[in-house]
């Protein structure tokens, strides 16, 4: 994945928008291709080639180019179209290029002069609904689950780790000139300050969004009050990890799914640099004393955050290997990754989120522990060998969750809780695990009863459709002319 220059995040104007611009002001100057050519001495052919987008003109060029037409550079390296048909035509070509419109087999279009408008017109509209019924079948809880699916194989291919991401973050924070420890909330700030951005806390931030960018001031917009209480500084570095990563609008699940696992990954890699991490796990490893709550404490994030962390680092800097699960009260995985060999429920199609967990795991058996206040530890021998985990619970506004890390027996000997003596046994997928009561209980209510499940509202629906899924865009784009700045910039 490439990641943007931390020095410059603004919007580049890209080679089809440059030419389209070079051509509008060579047509509103009454001059000929031959003539634009000729005045920077080049072929006719290399003028028509950027023109049309197909060859980047190097900046000695563009500089020629605005001497010639008597334009600046600021004219030609402007990202808005300079006409509405220059703005369709550009789209068009957009499309032409794309992955879409090639898997389908059709022939390009010549987008020229040529080319009617209501014709145009037509072409942009119909590439438009087939983008959109394209999202809409690739938006099917099959296509989520499959996408979601491929995406805890390509992080388990690299161990949850990601050299880039961490290389950026490391540069984010030298940048500002943080020395060590918890990142506050002040350097949060001096993060999007140096990236050229304003923070703005309001209490009217869309209900379906976390928070806002406004590119067009550069302004960032997290929710105020009680609902942004507790989580800003990572709501600030999510927000602004999807600038530095130079993620666009995402054209399907799968895309999705990258862009919001990198933006937490770099907003992790932040607050949990990785030379102190990694040097902090190292030594605890060396004491046989690993612990999460040491690592949450030390950099003073929740538990879930040190937990997903500590996979990022398990097995790249500390050779073990590990799972990690959050799983809901109802006993239903929510998050999970592993790379040590245990195996999760799965689907047909391999999905593990949404599965139920067996109730020997830890997962489970710790919403039945009264202390909630001491780390909980537990082995459970499993079909696929004996594991070791140590478990959370956290309360939310969608109830409890567990939260678990775990090893194989093999590596349990560096952690702290590796003398519990809660143990347990688990021999799902076996329905008379924990699937199916057997014997008195059995017998005496089977055929007896029926229950009205409560299923979600979306189990028949395909996922939120759109280029964000789940975003009322109405929502957000009334919220940002509420905000927006009076005056200037073209307002």
């Amino acid at each position: 994945m490439a990641v943007v220059p931390l020095t410059d995040l603004a919007d580049e104007p890209d080679a089809l928008t440059i030419g389209r611009r070079i051509r509008h002001l060579r047509t509103q100057q009454g001059m000929t291709l031959d003539e634009l050519a000729a005045a920077i001495e080049r072929a006719p052919s290399q003028v028509s080639m950027i023109e049309n987008g197909k060859r980047e003109p190097r900046f000695t060029q563009l500089q020629q180019i605005a001497k010639a037409l008597g334009a600046t550079l600021d004219d030609l390296f402007s990202t808005e179209p300079p006409s509405r048909r220059a703005a369709l035509e550009i789209e068009l070509e957009r499309a032409q290029r794309g992955p879409l419109f090639d898997a389908l087999g059709i022939s390009p279009v010549r987008v020229g002069k040529g080319l009617p408008g209501d014709a145009l017109e037509a072409l942009v509209a119909l590439q438009r609904e087939i983008d959109r019924l394209h999202r809409e079948r690739a938006s099917t809880p099959e296509e989520a689950r499959r996408a979601n699916t491929e995406l805890r194989a390509s992080m388990r291919a690299q161990d949850n780790y990601f050299p880039e991401l961490e290389d950026a973050a490391r540069e984010l924070l030298d940048a500002v000139g943080h020395a060590g420890g918890p990142i506050s909330q002040r350097v949060a700030s001096q993060i999007a300050e140096h990236l050229g951005y304003s923070l703005h806390y309001v209490g009217d931030l869309p209900q379906t969004t976390r928070s806002v960018i406004d590119q067009r001031h550069h302004r960032l917009y997290l929710p105020g009050g009680s609902r942004g209480a507790g989580f800003s500084r990572t709501a600030v570095l999510q927000a602004l990890a999807a600038r530095v990563l130079g993620h666009t609008e995402p054209h399907d699940y799968a895309e999705f799914l990258r862009q919001r696992v990198e933006s937490n990954y770099l907003s992790a890699a932040i607050l949990m640099p990785e030379d102190g991490a990694a040097a902090l796990l190292a030594e605890q490893k060396g004491r046989r004393e690993i612990s999460i709550e040491d690592l949450r404490d030390a950099f003073a994030v929740s538990y879930e955050a040190a937990a997903h962390r500590f996979t990022n680092l398990a097995t790249a800097r500390l050779g073990l290997r590990v799972h990690f699960m959050k799983v809901h009260e109802s006993g239903v995985i929510h998050k999970a990754y592993e790379n040590d060999g245990v195996r999760f429920p799965a689907d047909p199609l391999g999905a593990v989120e949404g599965q139920p967990v067996c109730r020997h795991w830890t997962a489970r058996t710790i919403f039945d522990v009264e202390d909630r206040l001491s780390p909980f530890s537990q082995y459970t021998d499993t079909p696929a060998g004996t594991f070791w985990c140590t478990s959370r619970t956290q309360r939310t506004a969608d109830g409890e969750f567990s939260v678990s890390v775990g090893v194989p027996f093999s590596e349990v000997k560096w952690f702290l809780g590796r003398d519990t003596p809660h143990r347990d046994v688990s021999r799902c997928p076996d329905e008379t695990c924990c699937r199916r009561p057997e014997g008195v209980i059995a017998d005496r209510w089977e055929g007896h009863v029926w229950p009205a499940p409560a299923p979600h509202a979306s189990m028949l629906a395909a996922m939120p459709t759109g280029a964000f899924p789940g975003v009322d865009t109405w929502d957000v784009y009334t919220f940002l002319e509420r905000h927006r700045p009076r005056g200037g910039d073209g307002d």
